[in-house]
């Protein structure tokens, strides 16, 4: 008997899989630390930048989060994602602290290995709906937002306090 050939959705996924890992790695493992095993990539950099850096960062975890949704992921899988996304943006809105949190966390290379051992497991399971996809992404979005705004107000809380204790 021959041995039939991938189906072309399946080729596709395989395709997208290998975008989205090269994706998680530039901003999770980009620059291995010589003599460590220890990657840094783009996220924590992107950090560094105030209010800007952490939305860019945000919204293109989102969008790992996105093609996984779109890839029939359930909903459990899907809310494991976006609590690491949550996690690691909290995290992020302290200065400095935020960005060495980063270097460790690495939510997109936790969301791609989720990602990954769904599409290698046998179990079929049923996908997460439209609504709860829209409302997860759409909210995750907002999160995003949110957090880089707060993320500089703090910031322009500390330059007024520093200001006021050391006159110009």
């Amino acid at each position: 008997m021959a041995k039939s050939s991938p189906t072309p959705s399946h080729q596709s996924k395989v395709a997208k899989v290998r975008e989205l890992r090269k994706l998680s790695d530039l901003l999770d493992n980009a620059i291995r630390v010589p003599g460590t095993s220890l990657g840094i990539g783009l996220d924590p950099v992107l950090g560094l930048i105030p209010g800007g850096g952490d939305v860019l960062g945000g919204l293109i975890s989102v969008y790992i989060v996105f093609s996984a949704a779109t890839m029939g992921l359930p909903k459990e899988t899907l809310t494991r994602m976006a609590t690491n996304i949550v996690f690691d943006s909290l995290a992020g809105i302290v200065p400095v602290f935020g960005d060495l949190f980063d270097v460790a966390w690495k939510a997109n290379s936790k969301n791609m290995d989720l990602l990954e051992s769904h599409l290698e497991s046998p179990q079929v399971s049923k996908s997460a709906d439209r609504w709860f996809i829209f409302l997860v992404l759409g909210g995750l979005i907002l999160f995003v937002i949110a957090i880089a705004a707060l993320g500089v107000f703090i910031i322009s809380l500390l330059v007024t306090i520093i200001q006021f204790i050391i006159p110009g």
